[in-house]
């Protein structure tokens, strides 16, 4: 089985990962895109601060998975446009995300890019493609904190319904 050894880099990939790669370059090219829409409708500043951070995350995501693409002889999937900025205040009332709105969503996208993330290191056997989605679920998990702290901090985290009392044995 010497096609499995040496630099993980000369290794062929299997369609799993091909796949997981272009997937995941596309589906953060997407994130990008829908980011950029929610920086111009928030209108809390740590809440523009968390977004921004996660399309920095999402713009390095997609160069990297689509540098693995290319290396690997795979045309990555196509970039979005840039959204262009737009004021708050452009923004009609019953048009306009809500802070809480947009924070529930960021947080919906970082777990389901959680379960994504684990899904392909599961089914990786090249070593560099394991350690990369490693990577991306350690920024997910670093977000999701994040996230989940600012919608506490701001009162935008929906309960469950809490169990107050707890029935006596």
């Amino acid at each position: 089985m010497g096609i499995l050894k040496g630099n993980p880099k000369d290794q062929p990939l299997h369609y799993g990962e091909i796949f997981n790669l272009w997937t995941y370059s596309a589906r953060k090219k997407t994130a990008i895109s829908t980011y950029q829409l929610y920086l111009s409708h928030a209108g809390d500043d740590d809440l523009k601060h968390l977004v921004g951070n996660l399309v920095k995350q999402a713009q390095q995501s997609a160069a990297e998975c689509d540098e693995m693409l290319v290396h690997n002889g795979h045309l990555p999937p196509p970039t979005l446009p840039e959204r262009p900025p737009v004021k708050l205040e452009d923004i009609p009332a019953g048009a306009r995300l809500t802070d809480p709105e947009i924070a529930f969503a960021v947080g919906e996208d970082i777990a389901m890019g959680l379960v994504a993330c684990s899904q392909v290191i599961a089914s990786a056997i090249r070593i560099d493609v394991g350690v990369l989605f490693t990577k991306y679920h350690t920024l997910h998990l670093a977000s999701a904190a994040a996230a989940l702290e600012l919608s506490k901090e701001k009162g935008w985290l929906i309960l469950p319904p809490l169990q107050i009392h707890r029935p006596e044995h």
